[in-house]
């Protein structure tokens, strides 16, 4: 069953005498998921430009708390001072200007939070002829909240599913039918979960599942810093075995929404929200607001020939837990997480993203004969 609904919205500027057709579709295409790679075949486009910056790594952030280096870091600081991006490109169709070591042919860019934002840089860049990006791998690095149930703050996790947390129907807790446990439910369906879940349109979209195993096994044995502010933390989550270990290197199931959620009852709807877009197939480990808004992008540059989406990889790393400890409420602890613009564990979290991301980009690049042409697989190490 195919269909389409459009809304057209028409807008007149009248020294130009121009008219501008916006058309926003619903596309209800039962053959048409976002789950997995497809039916494309990536080919490389056959218009390269001579002039074009061969790019091997783009690193993906999507804040800084001030400048680019000597002071507080955020997501971009230590990419841009570590790995010597010192070339400056001008961006102005976006958030923040592009940075690149024409040496390692790393490219870095900052995105902005959220999926607006990110989706739109990640287009803006991938339509900008100075970059070839055909050939890139994308790394994605970035902190996040954190399930208690699955990790500790510091933790570094790689995701293969990403999840959507604003698409949907929603009604007030206040005015729900009794038996309901949510007012968030999918759009197209009748109720929270519903057993008849509709196509995704945006829902859910899955990686190449086994350049992240690959990723994972490559990097799982990082040493990872840990601090006493850390330990502290941990030992609030005393019924949560797993929140109480050292930082570790770990896979599991990502959920982007544009709201920064914070509790038990939102976590709890974050694990089924999850385990239902996926059928099982990935736990929610962590939360942020821009990875389906950058997979989106990609996928649509994937399409054009410009970029290969099964070349991205999704690394986030616990920078604050995603609910409270018993021994506080909600908003106890959202509270007290946003003292100061810095999450309990987002110093370390920031060290972790780059020891854990840097092992992999190595690999890359220090054997680009081998992986330019082939993504590597968890499969090929045992070859």
């Amino acid at each position: 069953m195919k269909g389409l609904m459009c809304r057209v919205t028409e807008r007149v500027v009248p020294l130009c005498f121009t008219v501008v057709l916006v058309v926003s579709c619903v596309s209800y295409d039962n053959n048409n998921s976002s789950l997995g790679e497809g039916n494309v075949n990536f080919q490389y486009p056959n218009h390269r430009h001579n002039s074009s910056k061969p790019v091997k790594v783009v690193i993906v952030t999507h804040f800084e708390l001030g400048d680019d280096e000597g002071d507080k870091p955020g997501e971009f600081q230590f990419w841009k001072t570590r790995r010597d991006l010192s070339e400056r490109y001008e961006f102005p169709q976006s958030h923040h200007d592009l940075f690149y070591n024409p040496s390692s042919q790393i490219l870095g860019i900052v995105t902005g939070m959220g999926t607006a934002k990110s989706a739109s840089a990640i287009m803006a860049l991938g339509l900008d002829q100075r970059f070839d990006l055909t050939k890139s791998y994308w790394l994605i690095a970035g902190i996040a909240g954190i399930d208690p149930e699955d990790a500790s703050i510091g933790s570094v996790a790689w995701s293969s599913y990403l999840v959507d947390g604003d698409l949907g129907f929603e009604i007030d807790s206040r005015e729900i039918p009794e038996d309901w446990e949510t007012g968030f439910f999918p759009l197209f369906s009748k109720g929270p979960y519903d057993a008849h879940r509709p196509s995704s349109i945006g829902e859910v979209y899955q990686t190449n599942t086994g350049f992240r195993d690959w990723a994972f096994e490559v990097s799982k044995n990082t040493v990872l810093k840990d601090t006493i502010e850390l330990d502290e933390t941990r030992e609030l989550y005393e019924n949560f075995p797993l929140a109480q270990r050292p930082p570790f290197v770990l896979r599991g199931g990502h959920i982007a929404a544009m709201t920064f959620w914070h509790g038990k009852l939102k976590n709890d709807w974050a694990n089924k929200w999850v385990s239902y877009w996926t059928d099982g197939m990935a736990d929610f480990v962590t939360s942020a607001m821009e990875d389906t808004g950058t997979y989106q992008s990609l996928a649509f540059l994937h399409n054009a020939g410009k970029v290969d989406k099964n070349r991205l990889l999704v690394l986030r790393a616990g920078s604050n837990y995603t609910m409270q400890p018993e021994s506080r409420s909600a908003v106890e602890n959202l509270l007290s997480e946003g003292e100061g613009d810095e999450y309990s564990g987002m110093e370390a979290a920031l060290e972790n993203i780059y020891r854990v991301g840097s092992v992999v980009i190595d690999e890359l690049l220090v054997n680009w004969s081998l992986y330019e042409d082939m993504i590597p697989t968890a499969e090929s190490l045992h070859r």
